[in-house]
């Protein structure tokens, strides 16, 4: 296989399984720390009306999944990479921190999340993905 080819299957898969994983854990949330009384994550519009409903618990597990969710990824591409692994790590990060910069105009948190979220879940989970590979390229 080629290295071009591999290398964007390297992240292509990592995409997909940080993804996975990123919503494993936020679907968790629900499940480990109970919704607020009257919150509706049935619809964007729902999740925006009733967003003020939150407290600080239950951005845990959407943070988290950001996070490890970057980190999978980018351990994945950096272990399948036929070759520079820290950069195309730091593309799954990028992709990630794409949709977390989207998150923040679609879904209302308070600005201590959103600055948390951006500053530490994406770029230094995916750098720390690449370490943690044990790749030097």
């Amino acid at each position: 296989m080629s290295p071009i080819l591999r290398n964007i299957l390297a992240v292509i898969a990592g995409y997909i399984v940080g993804s996975i994983s990123n919503m494993g854990l936020i679907m968790m949330n629900g499940v480990v720390i109970e919704t607020p009384e009257g919150f509706d994550a049935t619809s964007m519009e729902a999740i925006q009306a009733t967003a003020h409903l939150l407290e600080p618990q239950h951005f845990i597990f959407p943070f988290l999944g950001h996070a490890i969710g970057t980190f999978i990824g980018a351990l994945m591409t950096a272990k399948i990479a036929a070759n520079n692994a820290r950069n195309l790590a730091l593309v799954v990060g990028a992709l990630f921190f794409a949709g977390g910069v989207a998150n923040v105009f679609m879904i209302p948190a308070p600005l201590w999340f959103d600055i948390a979220d951006l500053a530490l879940a994406y770029f230094p989970m995916a750098y720390f993905g690449w370490v943690v590979s044990g790749r030097k390229d």
